[in-house]
């Protein structure tokens, strides 16, 4: 089954999805980052939405 893309956040809002890109459309605007910086963050602390928000928080605090 595969997921509904008609939705507008992510079926689990605890996880990024990067192979979806309505999910990544999602993250991106609730972030405020571009694809590039999101993946980066997903690639350096994993899919959890709250590990990758406080990345960039991380980030945007030291930059």
């Amino acid at each position: 089954m595969s997921d509904d893309t008609t939705l507008r956040a992510p079926q689990d809002a605890s996880r990024i999805a990067m192979g979806e890109d309505y999910e990544v459309r999602y993250w991106t605007n609730k972030f405020g980052v571009s694809r590039d910086r999101l993946q980066e963050a997903v690639d350096a602390v994993g899919n959890s939405a709250t590990a990758v928000e406080a990345y960039l928080q991380r980030a945007a605090a030291n930059p």
